[in-house]
């Protein structure tokens, strides 16, 4: 009943029913309650009670709210990981990327330096004993260095990254107003191969599923989809529709039928892939603070967002609303910096690194439980984290000029 309370948007009836009955575990949202009632009402209007409700969601595959609500965990809570590999950069390091494989991650610098590394030879690096890797010879040194690329291309901050999802191509971004397409399969290779000039310093990116186009935001209020093979750039035909202000976040649905972004104006945008249509808007989402990121769950069903005002938001699509606000970070106010909230490789938690004390807050994703705070180690502002949609891995990039990569080793010491 509780959860159906949430679900249904009645927050201080469900939180005053939960505090009354000590509801333990926390209830997360959820019209299951609706859906047992309008299962027996079938039921009793057919008495052969033969019709079934049809559930066409694998097990495992990430959060579903709409089956699910005491899903119990198998992945570890980010209090559980450590750090791996530490990378450097000559400035502060602000942007990163996971490949779709899980096996590769990018990051990007001030500096306009990309580094790409090879998760495999990071874990490997990380369970060898250091005086094993004193004997190393040179070349030994170098066919097991992690960092198998660096690319220099941009004349300015290396702003966003986006690995394609099939071929072995990097795309990034810059405050130079370029996008750059490296590829990255050629050891010599150090520049890029194409590059899009756009009419302003580019801040986010975000390849089609297909990889066959690019979603754009750059400091204009207009979203950019770029033909990758042949460069041509489409926008919305309803400008009344678009951002007011530049955009911050793009990103792809992973069934490609929808993408989001956010802005500076707080508004948080649902569009349709193949029209270039908004077809739902949030205004004011984070109570009209700049939008920070959006990503989509799995299942295309719901966004997850942050904005500068600290609070990590997750948004049903097919009712429009907001169905969780996961809460308890940046306790002293708004962020400074941008940052980003993400699910981790099973959509079981949500990461978010805490500008303030530069530690990372996990949410169980299901009922906004805070697990165990783990501190990230970095000597300035944590930029990007980004997480491994494999395995329990994920990287963050800080104004300390490093980037960190952590693991949680399967078994449990």
């Amino acid at each position: 009943m509780i959860s159906q309370l949430f679900y249904d948007g009645h927050q201080q009836l469900a939180v005053q029913l939960s505090n009354l009955v000590k509801a333990h575990p926390a209830c997360p949202p959820s019209d299951r309650l609706f859906k047992v009632v309008k299962f027996g009402l079938e039921s009793e209007e057919e008495l052969s009670g033969s019709k079934k409700i049809e559930q066409n969601i694998a097990p495992g595959s990430g959060i579903d709210l709409e089956y699910e609500t005491d899903v119990q965990s198998i992945s570890p809570e980010g209090a559980l990981y450590e750090t791996c590999y530490v990378t450097a950069h000559k400035g502060p390091c602000r942007a990163g990327a996971f490949h779709s494989s899980g096996k590769l991650i990018a990051t990007g610098s001030e500096d306009a330096s990309i580094k790409i590394l090879d998760v495999d030879r990071m874990l490997a690096k990380s369970a060898t004993p250091a005086e094993i890797i004193a004997m190393e010879t040179p070349q030994q040194a170098m066919e097991n260095h992690p960092v198998i690329r660096t690319l220099y291309d941009h004349i300015d901050e290396v702003t966003c990254l986006d690995f394609h999802p099939t071929h072995s191509i990097l795309a990034s971004g810059s405050t130079d107003y370029s996008i750059r397409f490296f590829e990255y399969s050629k050891p010599s290779v150090k520049k890029a191969y194409k590059s899009i000039q756009e009419a302003a310093p580019v801040r986010c990116l975000s390849f089609h599923p297909s990889g066959d186009f690019l979603l754009v935001g750059a400091d204009h209020p207009t979203v950019r989809l770029y033909d990758v093979n042949t460069f041509q750039c489409f926008v919305g035909r309803n400008p009344s529709t678009h951002h007011t202000l530049p955009v911050t976040t793009v990103k792809w649905s992973p069934n490609a039928n929808l993408y989001a972004t956010g802005s500076l104006d707080g508004d948080i945008k649902v569009w349709d892939g193949v029209s270039n249509l908004v077809i739902s808007t949030f205004k004011k989402a984070h109570d009209g603070e700049e939008v920070c990121s959006v990503t989509f769950s799995r299942n295309s069903k719901y966004v997850l967002s942050c904005g500068k005002d600290s609070l990590v938001k997750l948004w049903e699509l097919s009712t429009n609303r907001c169905l969780i606000v996961y809460t308890g970070a940046g306790m002293t106010g708004k962020m400074q910096h941008g940052a980003q909230a993400v699910f981790n490789h099973t959509e079981d938690y949500i990461f978010f690194p805490d500008e303030n004390t530069t530690s990372l807050c996990c949410w169980d994703s299901r009922n906004a439980e805070r697990q165990r705070l783990l501190a990230l180690g970095h000597n300035g502002a944590v930029r990007y984290i980004g997480h491994s949609p494999t395995g329990p891995a994920f990287i963050t990039c800080s104004e300390d000029f490093r980037a960190r990569f952590w693991y949680r080793k399967a078994d449990t010491d």
